[in-house]
């Protein structure tokens, strides 16, 4: 796991995912970050399909990584398979390749197969990567009220703002 002063990088994460075939969408500071936003993150936010297949192999990849719950004491059981996902909606861990938070219902973000459906597309080693759009992710960054997700928003905002400005040649 990476300590605080360490450069997290979440591209080995989406690489196991996409892998994995794992129907997810980037979301939080790592989407704001392909973005373009100057704001930095320690962790990976993804949003899933809660779908039983996916929850599956999201579980095997957990697995894989060491997933244990973020915050919990370490003899603490916890059963890390479809059926626990299934159950839950959002869930913060820490693994091997550092911190993922996955949100079945992102607070602020429409319906999972809308979210997915504007998302962005980018390749990670030639595998596509969905990221959640501008707009969605200014519409989660306010709804969850805290100080720094309001600068962000506000940040995306003028991100967004640029890109849809007229550009002259």
């Amino acid at each position: 796991m990476p300590e605080a002063e360490e450069a997290f990088d979440p591209k080995p994460v989406l690489e196991r995912f996409a892998e994995a075939g794992i129907d997810f969408v980037v979301i939080g500071g790592v989407a704001g970050g392909i973005h373009g936003s100057s704001y930095g993150t320690f962790d990976i936010d993804l949003a899933y399909s809660r779908e039983p297949e996916n929850l599956e192999k999201m579980a095997a990849v957990l697995r894989s990584l060491a997933a244990r719950p973020r915050g919990a004491p370490a003899e603490v059981p916890f059963q890390l398979d479809a059926e626990t996902q299934r159950r839950g909606a959002n869930f913060t861990f820490t693994t091997a390749m550092g911190s993922i938070d996955l949100l079945g219902d992102p607070a602020g973000a429409p319906p999972y197969e809308k979210l997915r459906d504007a998302a962005i597309v980018v390749h990670l080693g030639g595998m596509p990567v969905r990221v959640a759009s501008l707009d969605h992710l200014i519409a989660m960054k306010e709804a969850s009220g805290r100080p720094k997700d309001k600068l962000m928003a506000t940040e995306y905002r003028t991100i967004s703002d640029e890109l849809r400005a007229p550009h002259e040649a």
